[in-house]
């Protein structure tokens, strides 16, 4: 999930073009990008979508973003998108482990009741100073739980924090931290400028480096820059093919260690390279 494009729920006529675009997901957005009045026309818009037989057939990575769970849309947003065509709920400004627990179960109400067997997923919204503390509790908290998503907006802006260089990484960081710490995957959140691709990039390339799967776009443009960020190169993949190959050499000698083209490799560098393949089989099967 290289990249994952936001397509406002309110705005049914960027579906189909957001589906013929090159993001890795798509994440249909019923929260933020929708005022107050137009919440339950998105919701029937966006369930119309998803229960399309052209969408449902797709195979494309489909995330919603629900309303927060204390809101008086959640319980409709799930009964109305709780559908074999989507693969991730996402749960904005999550902030304990109570609250991941009673989503997981109003999910699972909301799978029984349209009939869903593939359990849906969870991708968790850090997006406020509690919720960055307690990430990693939250990311454990129930076995639904497949990734945190970092809100940099939300957590900088109201707190008067700056979007430096220095800050941003201090935050990835720690969410990447507490996501490794649950064994749970991290998103990058959204840049919010968008004619500044030199600032997307930055930002992209510093979560690259901390082991970030990809990063959010909240308009089409962006979705190249995040691709290209996140791309693993043929050299790299093939590169994990010869390691893993090499490991099961070794361990069927009896060796947990070994010397690779010069370097020593063990069981961290390993889950790496196979992280790694994962990774690009599961892109290039997108694509």
């Amino acid at each position: 999930m290289r990249s994952k494009l936001f397509v406002p729920g309110a705005r049914p006529e960027l579906f189909d073009k957001a589906m013929a675009g090159a993001a890795d997901a798509l994440s249909l957005d019923l929260e933020d990008s929708v005022p107050e009045a137009g919440k339950a026309a998105a919701r029937v818009q966006v369930a119309a979508f998803l229960r399309r037989d052209d969408v449902a057939a797709s195979g494309r990575l489909l995330i919603v973003r629900s309303n927060g769970a204390a809101s008086a849309h959640f319980a409709a947003d799930l009964a109305a998108v709780a559908l074999p065509s989507v693969w991730l709920l996402n749960l904005p400004k999550v902030e304990s482990a109570a609250q991941v627990r009673d989503a997981a179960a109003a999910l699972e109400r909301a799978e029984a009741g349209n009939g869903v067997t593939r359990p849906i997923g969870l991708l968790l919204n850090i997006e406020t100073p509690r919720g960055l503390r307690q990430a990693a509790e939250l990311a454990a908290a129930h076995p639904r739980v497949a990734g945190l998503q970092l809100g940099l907006g939300d957590l900088f802006a109201p707190n008067g924090i700056a979007r430096t260089a220095a800050n941003v990484h201090a935050t990835l960081f720690a969410l990447r931290m507490a996501a490794a710490e649950a064994g749970v995957f991290a998103c990058d959140g959204a840049f919010p400028d968008v004619g500044d691709d030199e600032g997307f990039r930055a930002e992209a390339r510093m979560a690259r480096e901390l082991g970030f799967i990809g990063k959010s776009c909240i308009h089409p443009r962006q979705v190249g820059l995040a691709n290209a960020a996140f791309d693993v190169s043929d050299d790299a993949v093939e590169e994990a093919r010869r390691i893993v190959a090499a490991a099961a050499a070794a361990a069927a000698q009896g060796r947990g260690a070994f010397l690779f083209e010069g370097r020593m490799i063990d069981l961290p560098f390993l889950r790496r390279a196979e992280a790694l393949l994962a990774g690009a089989s599961r892109t290039r099967a997108a694509s």
